[in-house]
C-alpha cells in the first residue's frame, strides 16, 4: 500500500525532529555557562584541551564566575569566564538553581591571563557557537542514520 506523499513528508519531518531531540545537548546536566566556556576555550586554543575541573561561583548581584580548568602540552591552565546579574526579580527557578539569575553570554573571559573583553570576546562566542551548531548538527545526522 502507498503512503500519501503529505504522510511520507510528515513522517521525515517526525524523525528529522526525533532525532533533534535525541541528539540533544552533549551533556544535558552541565550548565550552559560552563559548556560555552568550554567551548570558547577550545576554539581559542584551535584544540581540545584535556578537562582538569571546574566551579561555578555566583556572587549575587556582583555576577557568577564559571572556572575551567584543563591541560595542555604547555602544562596546567585554566580560563575564568564572567557572567552578569541577569534576573530583574527572584523566581523559584533563580531560587532553586542561583545561576539561572545570570546571563548566558560572558561579559569577558580571562584566558591564562589574557582578557579577552568587547570584540575578540564576540568573536570568541561567535566561534563556539558555532561550533556548537556543528556538533548539534553532526549528532542530528548520526541520529538518523542509527535509525535507519
Amino acid at each position: 500500500m502507498k503512503t500519501p506523499s503529505g504522510l511520507s513528508r510528515i513522517s521525515r519531518v517526525f524523525a528529522l525532529l526525533t532525532a533533534a531531540i535525541a541528539a540533544g545537548c552533549a551533556n544535558p546536566r552541565e550548565d550552559v555557562r560552563l559548556t560555552l566556556c568550554k567551548d570558547m576555550v577550545a576554539v581559542e586554543l584551535g584544540a581540545m584541551p584535556a578537562w582538569q575541573g571546574s566551579a561555578i561561583q555566583t556572587h549575587g548581584y556582583r555576577g557568577a564566575v564559571v572556572t575551567v580548568r584543563y591541560a595542555t602540552a604547555d602544562g596546567e591552565q585554566r580560563a575564568d569566564c564572567f557572567y552578569r546579574y541577569d534576573a530583574p526579580d527572584d523566581t523559584a527557578l533563580t531560587l532553586a538553581n542561583p545561576i539561572e539569575a545570570y546571563a548566558t553570554s560572558p561579559s569577558k573571559m580571562i584566558l591564562d591571563g589574557r582578557t579577552l573583553a568587547g570584540p575578540e570576546l564576540a568573536r570568541a562566542v561567535k566561534r563556539a557557537l558555532e561550533r556548537q551548531g556543528r556538533a548539534f548538527v553532526e549528532r542530528a545526522r548520526q541520529a538518523l542514520q542509527g535509525g535507519q
